[in-house]
């Protein structure tokens, strides 16, 4: 494992509420996130899990519980509230604006001005050149509307724009979603490489294999609960899918990890 789980967790969301009427959608959840570590969140459709993480990123306020970023209480009213904690979202569908160039879609609502108040369109290519060759070093096309590029460079600007304004906490919503076997590992590898740099990720994702190739541990959510946490390494693919469709392990279950040392 890459994290230290000795450290400070980056996030502690407890005992988090969310109510619909008399629907909960989120039930008591707990979850906590170590800088460098990758978590899996898992659940079918309505389970709460992007109600959970939507609590996290300020685009929902929830009912009851409390969150804390770096050991200190936090307020997340909205996703500014969010940003100033350094937690950033790549939402499914990117919410990149298809008509504009890489630089504008990276710096969009915090665009860079010169002295005298107007933009400044030199430095922000500049920048978006010098983040997106870190990220992928053949990236070319900044200057056509992103809605000509693939979906896997649609994908590294998304990447970008959370980075480039000093993530510690990011939540990544489907991020392979309809990419194709070389684009998906491209962004598995950018997936690595932010780990490597000490930031947290909870990935939001129905792809198996992914979650067992890329996360640490993984929560699994059911009916508004979180029904587990483990280490990737205690768990087969089989008990993570029972988990989501039962909200419980099988009967025989023992960590696989322990397996391994007997």
């Amino acid at each position: 494992m890459s994290f230290d789980s000795a450290s400070q967790p980056l996030v502690e969301m407890s005992n988090i509420e969310k109510h619909f009427g008399g629907i909960r959608a989120v039930n008591g959840v707990s979850l906590d996130l170590y800088p460098g570590e990758v978590v899996g969140v898992l659940g079918h459709n309505g389970a709460g899990k992007s109600c959970l993480m939507r609590i996290l990123s300020g685009a929902m306020i929830a009912n009851e519980g409390t969150i804390k970023v770096n050991g200190e209480r936090a307020e997340i009213q909205n996703p500014h509230d969010a940003r100033d904690l350094g937690i950033e979202t790549i939402y499914q569908t990117l919410a990149l604006a298809d008509h504009l160039n890489a630089p504008a879609n990276l710096f969009l609502g915090r665009e860079l001005k010169t002295r005298l108040g107007n933009l400044d369109d030199r430095k922000m290519m500049a920048e978006t050149q010098r983040v997106l060759r870190k990220l992928n070093p053949n990236f070319k096309n900044l200057d056509d509307p992103v809605a000509k590029l693939s979906g896997g460079q649609r994908q590294v600007i998304a990447i970008a724009r959370a980075i480039y304004f000093n993530v510690k906490i990011l939540i990544m919503d489907e991020p392979t979603a309809a990419l194709g076997p070389s684009e998906t590992a491209m962004v598995a590898d950018l997936i690595k490489g932010l780990r490597s740099d000490g930031i947290g990720i909870l990935l939001v994702s129905h792809d198996m294999h992914d979650v067992f190739e890329l996360c640490d541990r993984v929560v699994v959510m059911n009916k508004g609960r979180n029904v587990g946490t483990h280490l990737i390494e205690d768990v087969t693919k089989d008990d993570v899918l029972s988990l989501i469709i039962k909200g419980e392990l099988p009967g025989d279950w023992v960590p696989r990890g322990r397996e391994r040392l007997q």
